[in-house]
C-alpha cells in the first residue's frame, strides 16, 4: 500500500509540476509583462540537480523514476521559457535585457557550473549511494528554496506599486501545490532531500 501511495503522490506531483512548468504562458500573451527571467534560470538549475540526484548513479536504482521524468521535462522547458522570454521581451524590456545581459550570463554559467561540477564531484569522489544522495541532496536542497522563493523577487515591484499585478499568480500558486506535494512524496519515501 505504502509504495502504491508514493508512486499515486509522484504521478500527482509530476501533474502538478507540469502546471508549475507550464505557467509563465508568455506565448499566449506575446509579451513577458515586465517578469523576471530569474526564476526560470532557477528552476533551470533545480530541474538539472533533481534529475540527477534521482538517476541510479545518485539515487538506488529508480527509487526517485518520478523525479527522473518530470525534471528532466523541466530541463527542456525551462530552456524553451528563458529562449521565448528572450523572444517576447518588450523593446524597452529588451533594453533593460542587454544592460543586464552580463549579469543574466553569468547566472546562467553559474548554475550549469554548479551542475557540472556536483555531477563530477558525486560520480568521481563518493563511491556509495548514500554519500552521493546526501551531497547532491543538499545541494539540490537549496536550489529547490531558490526556486521556490523566486518568485517573490518581483515582492519590492508589489510593495511600492501597492499592486500583485507584477506577482505571478499561477507561478505562486502551482509553486505551493507542487512543493506540497513533493514534501509529501519525500515524507512517504523517507528521503528528505526531496520532502
Amino acid at each position: 500500500m505504502g509504495d502504491k501511495l508514493r508512486l499515486a503522490v509522484g504521478v500527482i506531483g509530476n501533474a502538478s509540476s507540469m502546471l508549475l512548468y507550464g505557467a509563465p504562458m508568455v506565448v499566449r500573451k506575446k509579451s513577458t509583462e515586465e517578469f523576471s527571467c530569474v526564476p526560470y534560470v532557477l528552476s533551470l538549475m533545480n530541474c538539472f540537480l533533481y534529475t540527477w540526484y534521482g538517476l541510479p548513479v545518485v539515487s538506488n536504482k529508480w527509487e526517485n523514476f518520478p523525479v527522473v521524468t518530470i525534471n528532466g521535462l523541466g530541463i527542456l522547458l525551462e530552456l524553451c521559457f528563458i529562449l521565448i522570454y528572450f523572444w517576447f521581451a518588450s523593446a524597452r524590456a529588451k533594453a533593460i535585457i542587454m544592460t543586464m545581459q552580463k549579469k543574466l550570463g553569468i547566472l546562467t554559467i553559474a548554475v550549469v557550473l554548479v551542475f557540472c561540477i556536483t555531477v563530477v564531484i558525486s560520480a568521481f569522489v563518493f563511491h556509495d549511494h548514500h554519500h552521493r544522495k546526501v551531497f547532491v541532496g543538499s545541494i539540490a536542497v537549496v536550489a529547490s528554496v531558490a526556486m521556490y522563493g523566486s518568485p517573490l523577487i518581483v515582492l519590492k515591484q508589489v510593495i511600492q506599486t501597492k499592486s500583485v499585478e507584477f506577482m505571478p499568480f499561477y507561478l505562486s500558486f502551482f509553486s505551493f501545490l507542487a512543493s506540497s506535494l513533493w514534501m509529501t512524496y519525500g515524507l512517504l519515501s523517507h528521503d528528505l532531500f526531496i520532502a
